[in-house]
């Protein structure tokens, strides 16, 4: 098994120091840093978010992987000059106003973090014109709404509106989600996508912006 192997199962397990043990074994073996962190951490959080999509694993398991990633990225980091990782674009993340739930959104973030976007995390109980406002200062390509009760919902239909009328809504795409929300309902609010768990956000987001 090769040493970004290691990295990478050390990542799906959770283990944080062992992460840190394998990503310096990789640094000392001269494994490019690049490929330390595509190949190993983010190839052992694609796996996480696959099995959490398939329920196999669950949302502490996930967070306890995510903290070993960054963990691992944390030692490679200062090898990497600056531009050499790809970045897909900036995507603004935040739960609508009136909803306090948090746990999915950050999973969300940490599944785009761990792909390569920019994520710009502005929280719960946001109002609409607060993503705007982040839009315009982070030059977003995507806004990411999320909303955990029915009661709330309607409130992604006002970010997109408060979009509209500052003129962002053909800049951005608006991707939806949260355990009441569907299909049906991004398509009648105006949304770009929607997605059901925050393994396929990423994927929509890949589809959205190519």
């Amino acid at each position: 098994m090769s040493v970004l192997e290691y990295v990478k199962n050390s990542v799906i397990k959770g283990d944080d120091e062992q992460v840190v043990k394998d990503v310096n074994m990789a640094i000392d073996m001269k494994e490019d840093p690049i490929s330390i962190i595509n190949n190993g951490l983010i190839a052992g959080m694609n796996v996480v978010g696959s099995r959490f999509k398939a329920e196999e694993m669950f949302v502490p398991e996930v967070l306890m992987s995510a903290q070993a990633m960054a963990a691992g990225v944390e030692v490679v980091q200062p090898l990497i000059k600056e531009g050499d990782i790809t970045n897909k674009g900036t995507i603004v993340l935040g739960t609508v106003k009136g909803d306090l739930h948090d746990i999915g959104k950050k999973l969300v973030a940490i599944m785009f973090d761990s792909n390569g976007y920019n994520v710009v995390d502005i929280g719960f109980d946001v109002p609409a014109e607060k993503f705007v406002e982040a839009v315009k200062e982070h030059n977003a390509q995507i806004v990411g709404l999320s909303a955990l009760l029915t009661t709330t919902m309607p409130e992604m239909k006002t970010v997109i509106d408060t979009l509209k009328g500052a003129g962002l809504r053909d800049k951005v795409k608006v991707i939806i989600g949260g355990a009441p929300v569907t299909e049906e309902f991004s398509e009648e609010i105006g949304a770009d996508g929607y997605s059901p768990d925050a393994g396929s956000a990423t994927q929509l987001a890949d589809r959205l912006l190519a």
